[in-house]
């Protein structure tokens, strides 16, 4: 059947959604009852329709990691934040570096975060990034105490707008080109094995890769502040493109 004849359904779906659809949950949406149901691959037709269909509009339909979504365009952020009642919460330098680290150098341990910024890592800023579910716990690390492992969520990644944590930029995109040679010559990764937690129910780990993936990425300590600073601007982006899942009066970490 042609892709076209769902369009106008699946539309409907990602338009009334408050979280990104994956193409399983709009196939979901049709009941063999009630008309004809589109296959897998005529739903993924259908949102390239879609999304070609935005062309030129202020809107465009993403493809994140949690699905599809319709968003404002990034150049029509100025205006469209103007609709909120309050500014996005900024967050701290520190809080920044810490998601930074952890999203470069997961999986990895509040210790090992230490140890690259320098500096200890205050218990709230680690607790409101678990809050915000930004990062979760995957694990325990098997040398003495057996601290929490830390790794980036889907969460994290829709709210960057990035469908896998390969979407994220090369260290040598943000850095000087010295510092870029010293990431790129890699220094020793973080040792002893963990012991991921199970995945909740209905995840599979395996299709995972940002909760038990292997480090993606080594992060020299000069590097930190260039990463933070990329993602913090990130951040503000996504504010102003009213797509944030994050409410407009949080606070400042």
């Amino acid at each position: 059947m042609n892709p076209a004849a769902f369009k106008t359904a699946i539309e409907a779906a990602l338009f009334a959604a408050e979280v990104p659809l994956a193409p399983e949950a709009l196939l979901a949406l049709f009941d063999p009852d009630l008309g004809p149901v589109p296959s897998p691959e005529e739903v993924d037709a259908a949102l390239h329709l879609l999304a070609e269909d935005c062309a030129g509009r202020a809107i465009e339909l993403v493809q994140v990691a949690s699905g599809w979504r319709y968003q404002v365009r990034q150049s029509h952020a100025q205006w469209v934040e103007r609709l909120q009642a309050e500014r996005p919460g900024r967050y701290s330098r520190a809080a920044m570096e810490t998601l930074a680290i952890i999203a470069y150098r997961q999986p990895v341990t509040r210790a090992e975060i230490e140890d690259i910024r320098g500096v200890a890592v205050s218990t709230n800023i680690i607790r409101s990034l678990l809050e915000r579910e930004w990062v979760r716990v995957v694990g325990h690390r098997e040398v003495p105490g057996r601290p929490a492992v830390y790794a980036t969520t889907r969460i994290f990644l829709d709210y960057f707008g990035l469908r896998s944590l390969e979407q994220l930029p090369s260290l040598a995109e943000l850095l000087p080109p010295e510092e870029a040679l010293l990431t790129a010559a890699g220094l020793p990764p973080t040792g002893g094995e963990f012991t991921p937690l199970e995945a909740p129910a209905g995840e599979d780990t395996e299709d995972r890769p940002e909760l038990l993936a292997a480090p993606v990425g080594v992060v020299p300590g000069a590097a930190v502040g260039a990463v933070a600073s990329a993602m913090d601007t990130v951040a503000d982006a996504c504010a102003g493109a009213a797509v944030a899942p994050i409410s407009a009066d949080t606070e400042a970490l």
